[in-house]
């Protein structure tokens, strides 16, 4: 199928940045999943060829490019390499949004040059052991005494946060209003070297074994009111506003995933030999892989759609929900079919459909579980 969201400059950059993952996180990929997280220096590289300030503006070393298009090339190529650097992705499709948003002048030229050079990487810390979607019951406090804030509590599944130079906390600041639990909610920008600012235990993942997921507790850390996100008290709407591209950003990936998880059984099931016969000239082989092309490019088309919305600001949330569920869960329906027909060996950590296959099941869950897009969707149709 024909793409038509990207111009020819758009795929000279494709280019650049599927060589560069080639040459610079290709053959490093199995010591970051055995160490649990990506190499720091790789981020500085990035920030040297100027690839974390695409939407940076130029005063504070970015390019200054508006449109979200270059980004989106940067999570396709990734995943269709088979790299899941989630630390990345939180940095520029989830933190970015809320320091180009909301952050003042004075904060973005104090934080902004070190997001762009990869000296400063960022994570953003909302979930809660006890608080996975309903973001009003977070627990973590932030109380205000004179120019600072302390705060306490504890956040838990924080991608990136071992290695984050600043973590954006999302705190109750003041307690729920009755009638509305959403109240009282501020984000504070947390500078990760605060006393009282612990990283705990890395998490040991089914997959995306290279993303750093942990635990992170706070013991009355005092924070200055001037690393404040915005508004006391407005987080819950500062949120709500860039999920749609969080949810963007999974069903590309979920999309570029599956696309790598079809290519490779296609010359898989060439090659291998059942019966003294290549399996991809049986029927029931080729009905599983048509199904499947069947599956990405239905897939493709709502991601392109959604890119092409979002790139114009007119990508409602209920539309990134409707992509993102339909997308992950057509992820999950390919890479299953994809491993079944690899038999034994699809089974084998050692082949890539394996890795794949546990990537793919928490696509699912984060960024808001399929049964939540489904709430929002019906909520869409008045439901």
């Amino acid at each position: 199928m024909k793409r038509t969201v990207y111009t020819a400059e758009h795929e000279d950059f494709r280019l650049a940045i599927r060589q560069f993952l080639e040459r610079e996180a290709v053959p490093s990929y199995s010591k970051w999943e055995q160490q649990g997280h990506v190499d720091p220096e790789f981020f500085l590289r990035m920030g040297e060829l100027g690839f974390l300030g695409m939407q940076v503006p130029a005063e504070f070393g970015g390019s200054g490019i508006e449109s979200y298009k270059y980004n989106a090339i940067l999570n396709e190529e990734a995943a269709a390499a088979g790299l899941s650097m989630g630390s990345l992705r939180t940095h520029l499709d989830l933190v970015y949004p809320y320091l180009q948003q909301f952050a003042n002048d004075e904060q973005r030229k104090r934080w902004l040059p070190g997001f762009t050079s990869g000296e400063m990487m960022t994570a953003i810390a909302m979930t809660e052991p006890d608080t996975g979607s309903d973001l009003a019951g977070i627990r973590t406090t932030a109380r205000r005494t004179g120019d600072s804030y302390v705060v306490s509590g504890a956040k838990t599944f924080i991608t990136g946060g071992r290695h984050a130079g600043r973590v954006l906390v999302v705190c109750r600041t003041s307690p729920p209003e009755e009638g509305n639990r959403r109240a009282g909610l501020t984000i504070l920008a947390i500078d990760s070297t605060s006393p009282g600012f612990t990283v705990g235990r890395m998490l040991d993942k089914l997959g995306l074994k290279a993303q750093d997921t942990c635990e992170l507790s706070f013991d009355d850390v005092r924070v200055p009111i001037e690393d404040r996100i915005g508004d006391e008290g407005h987080a819950f709407r500062y949120l709500t506003q860039n999920l749609p591209q969080e949810r963007l950003v999974i069903a590309m990936g979920a999309v570029a995933s599956a696309r790598r998880a079809v290519e490779q059984t296609v010359d898989y099931t060439r090659s291998r030999t059942a019966f003294g016969t290549p399996i991809a000239s049986f029927q029931n082989t080729k009905f599983v892989l048509a199904d499947c092309a069947a599956d990405l490019a239905a897939g493709q088309a709502l991601v392109d759609d959604a890119i092409e919305q979002h790139d114009v600001g007119a990508l409602s949330p209920a539309r990134a929900a409707l992509v993102k569920l339909w997308t992950t869960e057509m992820q999950g329906r390919v890479v299953d079919k994809c491993l079944q027909l690899h038999g034994g060996y699809g089974y084998i950590t050692e082949y890539p459909i394996s890795k794949l296959y546990a990537d793919a099941r928490v696509t699912r869950i984060l960024g808001g579980t399929s049964e939540v897009m489904r709430t929002v969707i019906a909520k869409s149709m008045q439901l």
